[in-house]
């Protein structure tokens, strides 16, 4: 018997009564697997999809804002680029609107004027934010959609990124909204899905 062996003998010895108390920790009675309900995280579902799913043709650009994985992908006219960001989404589903529209105009540091909806769910809200100011909750850049009151714009506050946060818009962090805003061009196709 050499010392190595020896060693690797007691090192066993005293690490079996840990190993059978972590057998232990897990319920023998559990069903298996393959008989659960998978669940549909956002890291899992933060795919690169193909515009052709969404979309008859190219045109001058394809945005898609996929509610459920928030995300928003990003397709140029030429096919060549191709953009994937995390977003926020609408807090619930009846702020949530769904299906086609297109940017109708770009703006940089825009300045929000909460709706009135917004201001009767919350009457605290400002007239007006000026854009530029730190509290504007549109962020660096806004492209505004042919649904009135609906916009793709960054966001002052990261935390609102991964999360259904907002009263209808796709939020999208400022680094990723400016990246963004240069490549999307007035008539760029939209859809909500």
């Amino acid at each position: 018997m050499t010392r190595r062996s020896a060693l690797l003998g007691v090192a066993t010895t005293l690490a079996t009564p840990a190993l059978v108390r972590a057998q232990d920790a897990f319920p023998s009675d559990e069903p298996p697997i393959d008989t659960k309900v998978p669940v549909r995280r956002n890291v899992s579902s933060f795919s690169q999809q193909r515009w052709q799913d969404h979309f008859d043709e190219l045109g001058v650009g394809c945005l898609l804002a996929d509610i459920t994985s928030r995300a928003v992908h990003y397709w140029s006219g030429d096919d060549l680029t191709y953009r994937l960001y995390p977003s926020s989404v609408p807090m619930s589903e009846e702020l949530t609107k769904r299906g086609y529209t297109e940017v109708v105009r770009k703006r940089e540091n825009p300045s929000w004027t909460p709706t009135a909806s917004m201001r009767e769910r919350d009457p605290s809200l400002p007239q007006r934010v000026e854009g530029g100011a730190v509290d504007n909750p549109l962020g660096t850049r806004a492209m505004y959609l042919s649904w009135p009151a609906y916009l793709v714009h960054g966001t002052h506050d990261t935390r609102k990124i991964g999360r259904q946060s907002s009263s209808g818009c796709i939020g999208l962090y400022n680094q990723h909204v400016e990246d963004l805003y240069e490549l999307v061009q007035v008539g760029t196709q939209v859809r909500l899905l």
